[in-house]
C-alpha cells in the first residue's frame, strides 16, 4: 500500500506538537489556570473565525448548527472539551506532567470501558484483557499515591465521553471546534473579566514573555488541528491511529526528564501495566481493522488530543 507522505508527516508533526504542548503550558507556572482556558478559548475563537471566513465555511457551519440535534452535541461537545482543557492545564501548571500522561494514555481504554457499560458494545476478548491489565494500574497508582489519581481519570473519562459525542457531530475537524469554542466564547470572556478584576489576574501576575504565551494559546490549539485535518483523509486509521500514543509519551518522558517528577517503583510498575494494555489493545484493532475493509474506522479511530 503506497502512504501518502504529506499525510504522515502532517500526522506525525500534529501528534509531537501536542506532546510538546506540555512545555508550552509548563512555563505559564503560577497563572490562574481557569483564567488561562478563557484566554486560550478566546484566542482560539479568533482564529478559527478568521479561518472560517478565508474558507468561506459560515454557511455550512450555519445550517448544521440549525438543527437542533446537532447543535446540543456540540454544545455538550464544547462543555466536555472545557473540562479536560481545565483538568490538563491545572495539571501541568501545578506539577502533575506525569499524571496526565496517565490519563491520555488510558483514555482509548476508557471509550472502550464507556462503550460496554452505557452502551452495552460487546468486549472482545482482547478488550477484556486490556481493561483489566488498565484497572489493576489504576489499583496499583492509588495504592502508590495514596489517593486515586484524579487528574489522570477525569482527563480519561472526560476525552472518553468527548470523543463519542463528536462521532454523531457531522462537522469537519475545523468547523467542529470553531463550533465548540464559538458557544463556548461567552463563558470563556466572563471568567477572563473574573479572574482580571481580581488577585490572580493575569496582566499584572504574567510576565512579558508569559502575556506573549497566552496570546499565543489561540495559535497553539489551532496549528495542531490543521495538521491532523491534513493527514486524516490521507492515512489509514490504523497508521494514525497508534500515533496518538506520542502525545502521552512525551508527556511521561517530560515529566519525569525534565520536570524531574518522582517515579517509584509501584509507579513505574502501574504504568507498565497501562502500556502492555495499550500493546493488546492496538493489536487486537489493528487486526480488526484489516478485517473491516469497508470501515476500518470503527476499530481504531484516531483521536485529537485536547493538550
Amino acid at each position: 500500500m503506497h502512504l501518502d507522505r504529506r499525510g504522515v508527516t502532517a500526522g506525525l508533526a500534529a501528534y509531537v506538537l501536542w506532546g510538546l504542548l506540555t512545555v508550552y503550558w509548563h512555563e505559564l507556572h503560577g497563572l490562574s489556570a481557569f483564567g488561562l482556558i478563557g484566554q486560550r478559548i478566546a484566542w482560539s475563537s479568533l482564529i478559527l473565525a478568521a479561518i472560517v471566513t478565508l474558507t468561506k465555511r459560515w454557511d455550512t457551519l450555519g445550517g448544521l448548527l440549525r438543527d437542533r440535534a446537532t447543535a446540543v452535541r456540540v454544545v455538550i461537545a464544547a462543555l466536555l472539551l472545557t473540562a479536560n482543557w481545565t483538568t490538563y492545564v491545572w495539571a501541568v501548571t501545578h506539577d502533575n506532567v506525569v499524571e496526565t500522561a496517565l490519563g491520555y494514555f488510558i483514555a482509548p481504554l476508557g471509550t472502550v470501558a464507556i462503550g460496554v457499560l452505557l452502551f452495552h458494545e460487546h468486549l472482545r476478548r482482547n478488550q477484556a484483557v486490556a481493561l483489566g491489565f488498565a484497572t489493576a494500574a489504576v489499583v496499583l497508582l492509588t495504592v502508590e499515591a495514596g489517593h486515586v489519581p484524579g487528574f489522570a481519570l477525569t482527563l480519561g473519562l472526560t476525552w472518553g465521553f468527548y470523543g463519542l459525542i463528536k462521532r454523531t457531530v457531522p462537522l469537519h475537524p475545523i468547523e467542529s471546534l470553531a463550533a465548540e469554542t464559538f458557544v463556548l466564547l461567552p463563558i470563556a470572556l466572563a471568567i477572563i473579566a473574573v479572574v482580571e478584576s481580581g488577585d490572580d489576574a493575569i496582566r499584572s501576575n504574567a510576565s512579558n514573555g508569559q502575556l506573549a504565551l497566552v496570546v499565543g494559546t489561540g495559535a497553539i490549539t489551532v496549528i495542531p488541528l490543521l495538521l491532523f485535518a491534513t493527514a486524516a483523509p490521507r492515512v489509514p486509521f490504523t497508521i494514525l491511529g497508534p500515533l496518538q500514543y506520542a502525545v502521552p509519551s512525551i508527556n511521561f518522558v517530560l515529566g519525569v526528564g525534565l520536570y524531574h517528577e518522582s517515579m517509584t517503583g509501584l509507579r513505574v510498575g502501574g504504568f507498565a501495566l497501562v502500556w502492555v494494555a495499550l500493546v493488546i489493545f492496538t493489536m487486537d484493532s489493528v487486526r480488526l481493522a484489516r478485517r473491516t475493509t469497508s470501515n476500518p474506522s470503527l476499530s481504531i479511530a484516531p483521536s485529537l488530543p485536547s493538550s
